[in-house]
């Protein structure tokens, strides 16, 4: 698994080229694969009203490819113009897609392999200097992340397809050898440096680099695991209006919700629902398909709190020994498969204290990887932020209706996860691979 770091100011635009050709071809076999494990029924059901058919996914895919590739870099003519709204996310609902006049499972496919021949093409062609969106191969790394950005939305919906199981994976590690310390880990008050001005593939809602004070605070070293939560059911915390904000008391009641998402208890044992599996809840993964209403439930319960995002960002990346905050938790190389859990070559998180190469400095562990994390912070921009290359990507969704979440799935790849990437999403989804872990701020007693 390769990414392009701050390093890639140094390699030859020739050896930037071929690296970008690997990651574009890397995350179509991903696109593909996801798509072939179907049939063409499959391909045009809407599995859920919360997300596309996946034709729509994979056409979508090659239109924003065609649109900033090779029309706005290589300044080709249009292939398909016909077809710009039909792809168009901020003109058409998940829930209407179905309805629209969309192109069939093999136009889609013989679609997305025409404009990839062009973009190759453009990316043989172009010179990687003398604008933004060329400069470190910054347009082809957008195109690369949104792909793989929707190739986790097309693992959503495969989790919420019905039928037999069509994917398939190996199991995760185990517990590491080397336990964690402690349940929680302390992290000193103190700036660290916020998001990056560096990091070339990075988006505009993670810039630029600035500096940030935060408080004493204390982290979970694990994000919370099924059995962490089973105890809360069992406590009454579904049932128990204190633990739960008004907003998520109400959403509580409305959707009647008493367990993760995909979960239904039988007898003495919880079962789950996984890519057409039904097993056992098992007790030491991190727990899944939780909105943020749930996660600050539990945290409430438990008498913590959801992590800020800059504490998230400062337990993830901050090295007290350096003073310097680093692209991963584990230093500035990038991520392999002895360090997180990504990029779905399994599928599902791995037991909690698993991944000890991973770990952060501060001791906390699988940061990045296995599930997404809910933070308590609205998604917001950042002092000096600018909207870059159009605003539809981050500014118009700034607000207190999304909530931020950190550190990327067992579905998210490489390309689109690093200790500064930025996710948000309404407090009440739950079909995404999130979890959470809690935070908590020490007693003077603790901090004397």
């Amino acid at each position: 698994m390769s990414t392009i770091g701050p390093e890639s100011a140094e390699l030859a635009p020739d050896d930037l080229k071929n690296r970008v050709a690997v990651e574009l071809e890397r995350t179509r076999q991903r696109s593909i694969s996801l798509t072939d494990a179907v049939d063409d029924d499959d391909l045009v059901a809407q599995h859920s009203p919360l997300m596309s058919p996946l034709v729509w996914d994979l056409a979508h895919v090659g239109s924003q490819e065609e649109l900033w590739l090779v029309r706005d870099v290589g300044g080709r003519p249009a292939l398909r113009p016909d077809i710009d709204d039909l792809y168009d996310a901020f003109q058409h609902s998940r829930c209407d897609r179905p309805q629209l006049p969309l192109l069939g499972p093999g136009e889609s496919r013989d679609y997305i392999a025409t404009v990839r021949d062009k973009a190759q093409d453009v990316l043989h062609r172009v010179r990687l200097e003398g604008g933004r969106l060329v400069e470190r191969a910054f347009a082809f790394g957008m195109i690369v992340q949104h792909e793989q950005q929707h190739d986790e939305t097309m693992l959503a919906t495969h989790q919420l397809r019905r039928g037999e199981p069509v994917l398939h994976a190996p199991e995760p590690p185990s517990m590491a050898e080397t336990p964690l310390p402690s349940t929680e880990v302390f992290v000193p008050a103190g700036g660290f440096t916020m998001g990056t001005s560096t990091e070339p593939w990075a988006l505009d809602n993670e810039r630029p680099a600035h500096p940030v004070h935060v408080a004493d605070f204390c982290i979970d070293t694990h994000p919370v695991t099924n059995a962490d939560f089973f105890r809360f059911i069992e406590s009454g915390g579904y049932q128990q209006s204190r633990w739960w904000s008004e907003a998520g008391w109400r959403h509580r009641e409305h959707a009647r919700l008493s367990a993760p998402l995909f979960w239904r208890r039988s007898g003495d044992t919880w079962w789950r629902r996984r890519f057409g599996r039904i097993e056992p809840v098992p007790p030491d993964e991190p727990v899944v398909h939780v909105s943020f209403h749930e996660a600050q439930a539990y945290a409430n319960w438990a008498g913590k709190r959801l992590p800020t995002e800059a504490e998230w960002e400062k337990a993830a990346r901050f090295d007290p020994a350096t003073g310097k905050s680093m692209r991963y938790p584990w230093g500035d190389s990038e991520p392999t498969p002895e360090r997180a859990n990504l990029g779905q070559r399994h599928l599902r998180p791995a037991p909690a204290g698993a991944y000890a190469a991973g770990r952060a400095p501060c001791g906390a562990g699988q940061l990045i990887g296995d599930v997404w994390e809910w933070t308590s912070s609205d998604f917001a921009a950042y002092p000096g932020f600018e909207a870059f290359p159009y605003r539809e990507y981050s500014e118009v969704f700034f607000g207190t209706s999304q909530k931020v979440l950190r550190g990327g799935s067992f579905g998210t790849d490489a390309a689109a996860c690093r200790a500064t990437f930025r996710n948000w999403d309404f407090p009440i989804r739950r079909q995404i691979f999130a979890g959470f872990r809690c935070a908590r701020t020490p007693s003077r007693a603790e901090l004397d």
